[in-house]
């Protein structure tokens, strides 16, 4: 496992021996029957009907300022989960987390409001950011010119509903793109858009990490990680597999997935 440079690099996240948790309501077993009735009594103390999903288990690290990290792995190794818990959505089991700064976590359905246009939503969405007025009208133009969104039409000025999944998500990226973070994670939303898109996102994720912030970055592209991304934390089966370099971690990537 390759070690990290860290300098004088400041902390920005520290993930202690972290477990999340979910509980799902609704867990079957057959009704009336032996089985139910074993289930209980093994089940004594815990809530009926429901089912624990061990989503991350005992993950480790620290993330510095001015890095940009992706996160790789199966689906359902714990990738998204892992992002929620440091953006403060989900609580821990067991372990910590410590943020310094506040995370931003942006996802491909991140909330925008379907009926509204896409106008007010870049307005909204600033506001949820945290800009100022002044600054989301400062910024108004740039946003939508980013997003591309307005190349074949006027869609800025429509509904959120009659925009394509990829045009929502460029929109989202936009506006979240737009404003300095101290923890910017993002799900999956380089996914979405052409290969020019692609480079204006990857372009601005190294202007966030001159300006002192942290990236991480969730994605199924390696491509998009070894473009953009100078550390990779490998999840499988919510546990941190490998954490390195971001060439020593996708090789051995490949080489478990055979791609």
């Amino acid at each position: 496992m390759a070690e990290q440079s860290t300098g004088d690099m400041r902390p920005t996240v520290i993930s202690d021996e972290l477990h999340i948790v979910y509980r799902v309501n609704g867990a079957k077993t057959g009704k009336g029957s032996a089985t139910t009735a074993l289930s209980r009594i093994l089940r004594r103390g815990e809530e009926r009907g429901v089912r624990k999903v061990h989503a991350v288990r005992g993950v480790s690290f620290v993330a510095y300022r001015g890095q940009a990290i992706g996160l790789i792995g199966s689906n359902g190794s714990g990738k998204s989960t892992l992002l929620r818990a440091i953006a403060g959505l989900l609580p821990a089991e067991r372990g910590k987390v410590y943020t310094d700064g506040q995370p931003s976590l942006l996802g491909v359905n991140a909330a925008l409001m379907n009926d509204l246009t896409g106008e007010r939503n870049v307005i909204l969405g600033g506001l949820a950011m945290g800009m100022t007025r002044e600054q989301i009208k400062e910024r108004y133009q740039q946003i939508v010119d980013f997003s591309g969104i307005n190349e074949k039409g006027d869609f800025i000025t429509l509904p959120m509903r009659t925009y394509s999944s990829g045009m929502a998500a460029r929109l989202r990226f936009s506006i979240a793109a737009a404003k300095d973070h101290d923890v910017l994670m993002i799900d999956e939303a380089l996914a979405t858009g052409d290969r020019s898109f692609q480079r204006r996102s990857e372009a601005r994720i190294r202007e966030l990490r001159k300006e002192a912030g942290t990236v991480f970055l969730v994605s199924h592209n390696n491509k998009s990680i070894r473009d953009t991304c100078d550390r990779v934390l490998w999840l499988e089966h919510g546990e941190l597999r490998m954490d390195g370099a971001t060439d020593d971690v996708l090789k051995e990537y490949e080489k478990f997935t055979g791609k």
